[in-house]
């Protein structure tokens, strides 16, 4: 079964400890649902910066990172279906980029 990043993108903080404790807990019942489909729950991120041919520009560009999981599912279209149901998508305002992790070798 294939492995997948799942790239967390944008999306809004916690303003109150309360906030965070039930954005804490959508975010375990989601992994929960999920299951032994979950390889690295992985972690948010902080201010990132890219860096090119032409130089570091700080703050990630136009749609940062905010944090990763890799999941393992048969397909792309699991992985979406499973993507989909992401607290971030349903209820922060963000969005999830999914891509298959490429074995090498």
């Amino acid at each position: 079964m294939p492995n997948y990043l799942l790239a967390y993108q944008g999306g809004t903080a916690p303003q109150s400890p309360e906030e965070g404790a039930k954005a804490m807990a959508a975010w375990n019942a989601w992994f929960e649902s999920i299951g032994a489909n979950v390889v690295d729950g992985g972690n948010p991120v902080g201010v990132s910066s890219t860096v090119s041919g032409d130089g570091v520009t700080d703050n990630g560009g136009a749609n940062p990172v905010s944090g990763y999981s890799i999941i393992s599912a048969d397909d792309m279209a699991g992985v979406i279906e499973i993507s989909q149901a992401c607290p971030i998508v349903t209820a922060h305002g963000g969005s999830v980029e999914v891509a298959e992790i490429m074995p090498i070798g």
